[in-house]
């Protein structure tokens, strides 16, 4: 599944490396970094997502699809 990781404002660019690292070690996949905000969309496990999620510098989210009407 695809995930969309963003670090939080305070965040270090050193927390954003951590993650990035955490994610491939699990078995995830990098497959977008972003310039404007810290993060990256990753294909990851979603049985591992967890491990993502337990890092208090980082919003994981699912990614979706986004309409507008």
């Amino acid at each position: 599944m695809l995930y969309n990781v963003t670090l939080k404002e305070n965040a270090s660019p050193d927390e954003l490396a951590k993650a990035k690292e955490t994610a491939k070690d699990q078995g995830g996949d990098i497959k977008h970094e972003f310039t404007l905000i810290k993060g990256f969309t990753v294909d990851f496990p979603a049985d591992k997502v967890n491990v993502l999620e337990s890092n208090e510098h980082i919003h994981v989210e699912q990614d979706a699809e986004v309409k507008t009407q």
